[in-house]
């Protein structure tokens, strides 16, 4: 029989997997949203930027202004507005409404998986940390890589509001059984705002955030242009090459658990920051070879991309501890990821609109990835320093 401890970690994981369908999802049902509301393209885009932005920003704020001792009820509460957002855009009558609806979604989903990490956390056994942690971005890439194929099939049969109602509804199976199952969380002791946003002046989060955001440029923001980069090579279906990525990203997320409980964190991120680099420069190299060896670095590159997140998070929490804003350290590390994911986006747009060959942000990708490998190792020699002296 799972104990509380076990239930709470993959009830939240269940929610994260709502999380990471719904991240994902909306760019495939642009072209269904936009029949639907005579919209253009880019006006119904502007649906996916309305959830990531609310996600990546409006959260921290969020999670500052939640009172230490109502972590539990603020757990329920944005999981429940999460399952009430996505309800509600499946019923929105105009495209305002149903922006207004993404945003709220957003809000509530970066919200909840900061506080229900810290909460799994909390009730998890000593030593479990990075397991805890493992499993909850297991089942968020798990969304993105089962929940989004599932959702678009079942658009494409009833329309793009059941795969809305489908979030919503294994958004209120992870509420029901948290609500039901969730233990008492150890006693938080409240923290003033202003020594909450004390958290922008620690250099070790801000360290690790640096790494986080350069991880994101690399990866994510290449993530981007990667059905043009696999034409550059010849007419290949881009499909296979995303399943794998995903898949490598759930099998990297649910390994990488069991390594951050028995080694160095910074030593476990600087490893995967060399494998994305070398994944990301050989992308192009095997490309151009065959398209099937390309597979090989894509699956790493999935695989890593996602894993780096479990040490980062592990580490952040653990930085945040004796403050007790861990929870905040790990909403700012995702406004981090989603930066960096606009930032490469952006970045790799104006290469490509300088008639940039498309192989050059895949090496420029790596090389990024590399900075971020140095400031890791930067920060392994500074710490071992503070820690001789």
């Amino acid at each position: 029989m799972a104990t509380p401890s076990h239930s709470t970690t993959y009830l939240v994981a269940i929610g994260a997997f709502a999380l990471g369908m719904a991240s994902y999802v909306t760019a495939g049902l642009i072209p269904l949203i936009q029949t639907d509301f005579a919209v253009s393209v880019s006006v119904a885009a502007q649906l996916v930027t309305a959830f990531t932005l609310a996600y990546g920003l409006g959260s921290p704020l969020c999670v500052a202004l939640l009172p230490a001792r109502h972590q539990r009820g603020g757990l329920f509460a944005m999981l429940g507005l999460f399952v009430i957002a996505n309800a509600a855009s499946a019923l929105a009558t105009s495209l305002t409404l149903l922006m207004l609806w993404r945003v709220v979604a957003g809000l509530a989903a970066g919200t909840y998986l900061a506080i229900g990490i810290a909460a799994a956390v909390g009730v998890a056994p000593a030593g479990a940390r990075g397991k805890t942690i493992s499993i909850i971005m297991g089942g968020m890439a798990s969304g993105t890589v089962l929940g989004v194929p599932l959702g678009l099939a079942l658009a494409e049969r009833w329309g793009w509001q059941a795969a809305l109602w489908t979030i919503a509804l294994i958004g209120l199976v992870a509420l029901v059984g948290l609500v039901l199952r969730l233990p008492r969380l150890p006693e938080a002791r409240a923290v003033p705002l202003r020594r909450k946003l004390s958290i922008l002046n620690d250099r070790q989060v801000l360290g690790l955030l640096g790494i986080s955001l350069l991880a994101a440029i690399a990866s994510l923001g290449l993530y981007t242009y990667i059905a043009p980069l696999i034409d550059a090579h010849g007419e290949h279906s881009v499909a296979i090459y995303l399943w794998v990525w995903g898949v490598g990203g759930v099998l990297g997320s649910f390994v990488i658990g069991t390594l951050v409980d028995r080694f160095s964190g910074p030593r476990l991120t600087a490893a995967i920051m060399l494998l994305l680099s070398l994944a990301l420069i050989a992308l192009p190299l095997l490309l151009a070879v065959s398209p099937w060896l390309a597979l090989l670095p894509i699956t790493l590159w999935g695989a890593v991309g996602w894993a780096l997140q479990v040490p980062q998070n592990s580490g952040l929490m653990k930085a945040r501890e004796a403050q007790g804003d861990g929870n905040l350290a790990v909403a700012l590390n995702e406004s981090a990821l989603y930066l960096g994911s606009a930032l490469g986006a952006s970045i790799g747009g104006f290469a490509l609109a300088l008639h940039m060959p498309v192989d050059a942000l895949s090496f420029a990708a790596g090389l990024v990835a590399l900075l971020g490998l140095g400031l890791s190792l930067w920060r392994q020699r500074r710490g071992q320093a503070h820690a001789i002296v």
